[in-house]
Order: C-alpha cells, then sequence, then structure tokens
C-alpha cells in the first residue's frame, strides 16, 4: 500500500479483499464509511406516523362515544403507536443491514480462489496509461501474482 501511495495512487482507488477478519482500515486503505444508523431512525419515524394516522384515523372515522369520554383514547393509541414505531425500526434495520451489505450482489466482482486459502487480495482501479506503473509497484511489493481486468 505504501509503494501505491508513493507511485500517486489514491487511498480511493485500493480495495483489499481477505478471507481473514482484518479491522478496517489496517492495510492503509480508505475506511467506508456507512449509513446505517439511519435506517432504525428513519424506521421509527415512519412506523410512529402510520401508527399515529391508523389509530386517530379509526377513531375519528368512525367516532363512538362512550360515557362522555373522549373520541382518541391516548392510553390505546400509545400500546399500538409504540408497536408501530419497534416494527417500522427492525424493519428498516433489517433493510438496512442488507443494503449496506451489499446483498444479494447478482454480480460479482473480481475474486481469486486463493484468497479463501490465506492471500490477500488488492484491487486497483487505474486509467490505462497508469496500468504499468500499477504492475510494477505492485511487483516491487512483492505481489504473487498481477492480473489485468
Amino acid at each position: 500500500m505504501d509503494r501505491l501511495k508513493e507511485d500517486g495512487f489514491k487511498a480511493d482507488d485500493v480495495k483489499i479483499m481477505t478471507g481473514h477478519p482484518y479491522p478496517e482500515g489496517a492495510f492503509g486503505e480508505k475506511i467506508p464509511k456507512h449509513r446505517l444508523y439511519a435506517f432504525p431512525f428513519v424506521g421509527a419515524v415512519a412506523g410512529f406516523t402510520i401508527a399515529v394516522l391508523l389509530t386517530a384515523g379509526t377513531q375519528v372515522s368512525y367516532p363512538l362515544v362512550t360515557g362522555g369520554k373522549p373520541i382518541l383514547a391516548v392510553p390505546a393509541m400509545a400500546v399500538i403507536t409504540y408497536e408501530g414505531t419497534m416494527l417500522g425500526a427492525i424493519l428498516m434495520t433489517i433493510f438496512g443491514v442488507l443494503f449496506e451489505s451489499r446483498l444479494p450482489r447478482p454480480i460479482m466482482g473480481l475474486y481469486d480462489p486463493r484468497i479463501t486459502e490465506g492471500y490477500i487480495g488488492v484491487e486497483l482501479t487505474s486509467p490505462e496509461e497508469r496500468l504499468q506503473a500499477a504492475r510494477l509497484a505492485l511487483s516491487q511489493s512483492g505481489a504473487v501474482d498481477v492480473k489485468n481486468n
């Protein structure tokens, strides 16, 4: 990675592939930012809104006055609102995990079976004119094999 940076390649152009769990950024690559925290929040707000509209809309559409009590019964609405909020947050969290993991992935990117045997793959995106410099930098850094795609 250091040799690639010295030759002017950006961290955005490099992707590390490994079969072992290394912490993000362990090889000097750019740490990807995730937006997973936003999915449960949006789901909770949507679930809350739908639950309030559903319960309040039902009670207002079919008013049933019993003993002078208010039409909108807040204690009964609170239970349904809580459940709607949690349902929205949970469903959007599941969707967010799938989205951030980029699943399902119908088109697989580059992959070499040796990665599962312990090798570490370095995927470098570079323009055609920098291809020879990239090949030289990877070879001088001890790459076992350099492929073009």
